[in-house]
């Protein structure tokens, strides 16, 4: 008898079709994430160095 296969992990929709959004900060695109469900339409940075970096102008 062969060995039960464990249950498979990670998302395996259509990533595509998730929404996306820019950051605030740096620009780059962020997708929807299953932690931002809830606050989708306030999130506005991709990660917590964009955030703290807010403020700051760039580099020059």
């Amino acid at each position: 008898m062969a060995a039960a296969q464990p249950a498979p992990r990670g998302f395996k929709g259509n990533k595509q079709a998730l929404p996306s959004k820019d950051c605030a900060a740096c620009g780059r695109p962020m997708v929807w994430r299953r932690a931002w469900a809830r606050t989708w339409e306030q999130v506005k940075y991709c990660s917590d160095a964009c955030r703290r970096a807010k403020g700051r102008d760039g580099p020059g």
